[in-house]
């Protein structure tokens, strides 16, 4: 009776086991087997005669021990052996040389034995369930996921992912407006999975800039269906990001899409970000445009590029100056981390001339395209593109003679006309 009831409880206990660790059905069975295998080997010294069979379907198992018949007088290991005598009790045909099994009943080795078995079981199966986690989050290294604060402490919080798994957002990698509440489900990527001293370590991140691309991909299905590309992200977490991204499909506005109608497909990820400012811009393999670009609000005069030594000095009227620098020097360093350039802001005391006219205030007499032709060479206003002679517009912006030609007659034409009501 009393090795029934031991069964029951075994069996209720590796029941118990698989339920909370929720472990499927082959590993559960490799693993009792081999928690078997492993107390009848420390009690043994071998577990190569046994055969452990574990019946899932009936919630039990069972021990068989294999053992060579041998004369009465001739015993010397009862683990291996069995004398002729008592291998006819199991089997009256058995003769000496034959190997006989039989049955053995685990609650049999006693009280320890079980315990042991207990205790080796816990161990694997929490070994197993550590290899699982980080085999788990190894693969959704920079995904979002989403978990629940549950302890807040001065370095790092502790979250609880939808299974109960450990996970931490260390300070550095929380946005510094972030204020977090016990039960709050947060949102973060996966930024790296580390095995410290064989145990599991997974770090979030909500700094990462990887995380504001996730929550583009998310937000704007153009990005999610390789439409448009992110191709650079400069960001200063909870201050201001600048998106850099590029369309495969002329008929799509990469920045119209990003931002979506009246901002709507923005202002969900910058809620997210804790009003974190982020500018979208159109992405160029023409550097000195890039830079320009990354510069917004503010507009270039005119730019010299250093491709070599990867530096730029940029010329602005006075008034600009102050918007490509930005508040705190954010802009400028945002557009310096973006473009991977040293960029230098000078002020451009020829370009302060009040009589200057930006190239943009002619779109409805200039095509747009050739407006950005002459962007592409340095020429942002008037007087930049009348300084040079029409032989060095049409080689360096690599347009018609024509094209040239009416152009240099509409900026002109502009300047006369001011001298005429002067």
């Amino acid at each position: 009776m009393a090795r029934k009831a031991e069964t029951i409880s075994m069996t209720d206990t590796l029941a118990e086991f698989k339920e909370l660790k929720n472990i499927d059905k082959e590993t559960m069975i490799s693993v009792l087997e081999e928690s078997f295998r492993s107390v009848i080997a420390k009690m043994f010294g071998t577990d190569e005669n046994y055969d452990v069979i574990i019946n899932p379907e009936k919630g039990d198992f069972e021990i068989w021990r294999n053992r060579v018949a041998v004369a009465d007088d001739q015993l010397e290991d009862s683990n291996l052996q069995i004398t002729l005598t008592e291998a006819r009790k199991i089997d009256a045909a058995s003769e000496i040389g034959e190997e006989v099994t039989d049955e053995v009943h685990f609650a049999d080795f006693g009280r320890r034995a079980i315990l042991n078995l207990r205790q080796t079981l816990s161990s694997k199966i929490l070994e197993l369930q550590k290899d699982n986690l980080y085999a788990k989050y190894r693969e959704r290294v920079g995904q979002i996921i989403a978990a629940d604060v549950y302890q807040v402490w001065k370095k790092e919080i502790l979250m609880l992912d939808d299974e109960g798994d450990e996970l931490l957002l260390p300070k550095a990698e929380q946005i510094p407006t972030d204020i977090y509440r016990k039960g709050e489900t947060v949102r973060a990527i996966v930024q790296r999975v580390e095995n410290v001293n064989n145990n599991p370590r997974i770090t979030l991140s909500r700094t990462d800039k990887i995380f504001l691309q996730r929550l583009f991909e998310l937000e704007v299905p153009e990005i999610h269906d390789g439409l448009i590309t992110i191709k650079a992200i400069a960001r200063i977490p909870g201050e201001r990001a600048k998106v850099a991204v590029e369309s495969y499909d002329d008929r799509i506005d990469p920045v119209g899409a990003c931002v979506g109608m009246k901002g709507s497909r923005i202002h969900g990820i910058v809620r997210e970000l804790r009003n974190e400012n982020i500018d979208v811009i159109n992405y160029t393999t023409n550097v000195a445009l890039f830079i320009q670009r990354s510069l917004s609000p503010a507009k270039v005069s005119s730019i010299r590029v250093n491709e070599e030594e990867r530096k730029a000095e940029v010329y602005l009227r006075p008034e600009e100056v102050s918007l490509a620098i930005g508040k705190g020097g954010l802009n400028i360093k945002l557009a310096c981390m973006l473009t991977e350039y040293v960029i230098d802001v000078f002020r451009d005391i020829e370009g302060a001339d009040e009589e200057d006219i930006y190239l943009d205030e002619f779109a409805d007499e200039i095509d747009t395209w050739v407006i950005d032709a002459l962007k592409n060479i340095g020429c942002y206003t008037a007087k930049n593109v009348l300084a040079l002679t029409r032989e060095e517009i049409i080689e360096r912006a690599d347009l018609e003679e024509q094209t040239v030609d009416d152009v240099l007659t509409i900026l002109a034409a502009e300047f006369a006309d001011e001298e005429m009501k002067n």
